[in-house]
């Protein structure tokens, strides 16, 4: 097989690669193929494809409790055997289904449909809860609509400053900080993070301002962040009164955020506050700026108040002119492969394909006809409280999980593995034996990135082609083989097997949605056109920038939605005075289930630790690489100390890559955020005392 052009299988960027089929079965050779060049994981993405442990059979668990291999048509037989029969005895919401972001745009379109039409359940969800949705809830009630970024990566370059609040790019997806270039250039890259990352270390040398706020503060600093743009005039007074629905409430609303109360509450420096603001304002077009962009990631979204972070960092940018301005605006990092693309096209509780309300009359009727169907089920639950339900009296009691390992990404491990134990039903469709797969019923082996065909959307919404390279090892098989062959079995026609003919449905599918894809072809896409949706007829160009002509309100109008700080909901204690936080490696990405398999990126960050403080290491008497615990009012765990002064004394950072004992998911709270659903895992109180590391019995 020639030379494949594709995309990397990981982050949201979705660098385009050159794969090269080599003579070893399965393997390719990887090349960047775009602008710029790979991090270390999209390098190393071609050992994926052959791991040691890779899924190439169906498996069913025996009566011993073992599992152990079978065929395709008998797993099959008996998961649509027992789907039947569980749903006769509870009623059709008795089976739910869980799909991932990692999906392509066929997958996760089928997975909802076999949801809601095979199925016929209401319980349907994504770990996309887990990651964007706090986003996606903010900028829905205040643009009208949600795209990862409205513009493309590429506009950032030219700017004058950009507030980056919770986003660790330089780690997260290294290419994307050669974008942030003219910012550092200009002193004007201004970082909020409770640790001294990656990303705040290129704040020094006059790069910018690193704001070190107090885990669980970003939304008090940005109410005093435009607290001075209002207070000061450097407000954009004329975009306001044209734009933006009401500019007295954004005034009113951060009134009393002075940067001295803020202070108070962030540990951020009023001074540092106030400048901070005056850079990142000198920066707006109305006064004459190159240009400002305000960017969200999980360190601002993943909290019980993520969505209120957010729609701050939105009254922000409103106040400076920023959202439709070319050169400027407000985007949100989207992390994974397809965030962008898998929470639009169905496998959502509350959504239908094209990025419509399954609650909305119309969207219901147009999907209806495509499907062929004369009903669908309503709005389910969103993924925690989905998981929480499972197996519960009036619960699910079967679950069927794609593209996601759950005992590692959820938080509150413990109860996550009580509600999976106690399923009469759990199916894992994955390419290696993840901690979730480990605990099924029966695992089904599918395709993963350099095997299939079909489309991702990266985080600034453009289509992409992702294109197949080698050939799948064993009796492997897509996820859209699954769908179809249990929808035969349960009686459900019109489930296809081939992607573009699953993309062509979703065409149809999407069309007149706020994400529509209509006027999308593979055709276009393969001749290499650079297509940002919405692409509502094949005659469009696309859409790389949203809001120059208003916005996709009913008044065309941005909404201002007044919010107001409090407090995280597990704050701190006298048994537990410390904030645990937590985030990603540059070696590793997600559940880890991918690269700790890779020996490079495992051989350079193997196990799971805790950085601490250098005050609090010797308040506890140990030292670097020491065992300590944490404990928080869900779990506990031992993990080596690594002492360093990148967190603040009050902070303790552990990476979430990590499954089993080292799974800091045991300890995050699950709290959730009455909008979006987001649950709390970013930040919690924890207890930190001396140890003994099981593995070894060395005390500290």
């Amino acid at each position: 097989m020639s030379s494949v052009l594709t995309h990397c299988p990981y982050c949201a960027l979705q660098c385009a690669t050159t794969l090269h089929p080599v003579a070893r079965p399965g393997a390719v050779e990887v090349r960047p193929a775009g602008r710029g060049g790979l991090c270390r994981k999209g390098w190393t993405a071609p050992d994926v494809l052959t791991v040691p442990d890779r899924l190439t059979t169906p498996l069913i668990r025996n009566a011993a409790g073992e599992l152990v291999e079978t065929s395709w048509d008998t797993a099959l037989d008996f998961v649509a055997s027992r789907i039947q029969s569980l749903q006769e005895t509870h009623g059709r919401n008795a089976v739910a289904v869980f799909g991932g972001g990692g999906l392509t745009n066929e997958k996760a379109y089928a997975l909802g449909k076999f949801a809601r039409v095979a199925l016929k359940t209401a319980n349907v969800d994504y770990n996309g809860r887990f990651c964007m949705s706090s986003a996606a809830a903010a900028t829905n009630r205040a643009f009208g609509i949600d795209r990862g970024l409205p513009f493309p990566l590429a506009d950032l370059g030219g700017a004058g400053a950009i507030l980056l609040v919770g986003s660790n790019i330089a780690e997260t997806m290294p290419p994307a900080v050669a974008q942030l270039q003219g910012a550092r250039d200009a002193g004007g890259l201004l970082v909020v993070d409770p640790r001294h990352s990656s990303t705040a270390g290129l704040t020094e040398d006059d790069g910018g301002i690193h704001l070190q706020a107090t885990p669980g503060t970003d939304l008090a600093l940005v109410l005093a962040l435009t607290h001075v743009v209002l207070q000061e005039g450097l407000a954009d007074t004329a975009y306001l009164a044209e734009r933006v629905d009401d500019p007295d409430l954004l005034i009113r609303s951060t009134a009393s955020w002075w940067p001295e109360r803020a202070e108070r509450v962030t540990g951020v420096p009023a001074a540092t506050i106030r400048r901070a603001a005056r850079v990142l304002a000198a920066a707006a077009p109305v006064h004459g700026g190159a240009g400002a962009f305000i960017l969200t990631g999980r360190g601002a979204e993943q909290h019980s108040k993520g969505t209120d972070t957010v729609t701050a960092c939105i009254n922000l940018a409103l106040a400076l002119g920023l959202p439709g301005r070319l050169g400027s605006g407000y985007g949100c990092i989207t992390g994974q492969g397809n965030g962008q693309g898998g929470r639009e096209h169905g496998q959502k509780a509350d959504q239908l394909p094209g990025y419509r309300s399954i609650s909305d009359p119309a969207a219901r009727a147009h999907l209806m006809r495509v499907w062929g169907v004369e009903d669908l089920p309503g709005p389910g639950k969103s993924a925690v409280e989905l998981i929480n339900s499972l197996g519960q009296p009036d619960g699910p009691k079967a679950l069927m999980v794609h593209g996601s390992n759950l005992l590692v990404s959820a938080p509150n491990l413990a109860s996550v593995r009580e509600r999976l134990a106690s399923l009469e039903l759990l199916v894992v469709a994955d390419v290696v034996p993840s901690e979730t797969a480990l605990l099924a019923d029966v695992v089904f082996p599918v395709t993963q990135w350099a095997e299939e065909d079909g489309t991702m959307t990266s985080l600034e919404g453009r289509v992409l082609r992702r294109r197949t390279a080698v050939a799948p090892p064993g009796e492997v098989r897509s996820d859209l083989a699954v769908f179809a062959g249990l929808a035969e079995r349960l009686g459900s026609k019109g489930f296809s097997t081939d992607p573009a003919e699953v993309f062509e449905e979703l065409r149809r599918a999407s069309a007149g949605g706020r994400a529509d894809y209509s006027g999308i072809t593979w055709d276009r896409l393969d001749a290499g056109e650079e297509l940002f949706w919405p692409v509502p007829h094949e005659g469009h160009p696309g859409t790389p920038r949203l809001f120059s002509d208003g916005f996709p309100t009913p008044d065309g109008r941005a909404r201002v939605v007044a919010v107001d700080h409090r407090p995280v909901a597990d704050d701190l204690n006298a048994e537990s005075p410390l904030y645990l936080v937590t985030g990603r490696l540059l070696q590793h990405y997600q559940s880890g289930a991918q690269t700790r398999r890779v020996p490079e990126l495992a051989e350079a960050e193997p196990e799971v630790f805790a950085e601490i403080h250098p005050r609090v290491a010797a308040q506890l008497g140990i030292g670097d690489g020491r065992p300590v615990r944490l404990r928080t009012a869900r779990g506990s765990m031992v993990l080596p100390a690594r002492v360093t002064t990148d967190v603040r004394p009050d902070t303790v950072f552990v990476p979430f890559h990590f499954g089993g004992v080292e799974a800091v998911n045991e300890l995050t709270n699950d709290a959730l955020d009455p909008v979006s659903g987001m649950p709390e895992f970013k930040v919690c109180a924890v207890e930190v005392t001396a140890a003994v590391l099981p593995a070894t019995g060395v005390s500290a």
